[in-house]
């Protein structure tokens, strides 16, 4: 019952994603969250950091996507300075999102993963479309106040998981 929320990996930031270990694993493109994967959900813009992971990216030919359930002022202007692809009102964990970027990025499901910090939108929607998926720490423990429904529930079936949960560390 619980599998389509385990993800295949979960890392403790985005940066954990190096293009050399991404390309021995046939992985060409990224799928990603915005809010709390790559910055905090209260950060409008790219940090010098988030910015370099991206151009690594791109020099070693990873495309990168962001889909975010958040509104279009808000993720076009974190995404457009990037020159980033991007979709917002995503209503993810619903597949159709995951599935329209994988045929723009022109790219196999298998070499494609899903990154992001929930598993109720990210890792379940990403696990539903058939995509490799990967947990995040989220970027800061505080949420926007749509996210922490989700965070409550999230935590119930974390409990229950096969793993060590590296994202709750207060708990």
């Amino acid at each position: 019952m619980f599998s389509k929320f385990l993800p295949d990996e979960q890392i403790d930031q985005i940066f954990d994603l190096k293009p050399e270990k991404l390309k021995d694993q046939g992985i060409k493109g990224i799928i990603t969250d915005l809010d709390n994967t790559l910055v905090a959900w209260d950060v409008k813009d790219a940090t010098p950091d988030v910015i370099a992971w991206f151009k690594i990216m791109e020099e070693n030919d990873i495309k990168v996507t962001i889909i975010s359930n958040n509104n279009q002022e808000r993720v076009t202007v974190f995404s457009e300075p990037l020159g980033t692809p991007f979709v917002f009102s995503a209503k993810k964990p619903l597949g159709r999102a995951f599935k329209t970027v994988a045929k723009q990025m022109e790219l196999e499901k298998e070499e494609i993963l899903v990154v992001g910090d929930q598993l109720l939108t990210d890792v379940l929607g990403g696990n539903i479309a058939g995509f490799y998926t990967v947990l995040v720490v989220p970027v800061v423990q505080t949420d926007d106040k749509k996210t922490k429904i989700n965070r409550l529930i999230e935590r119930k079936i974390l409990k229950r998981m096969p793993f060590k949960d590296k994202r709750h560390k207060e708990e």
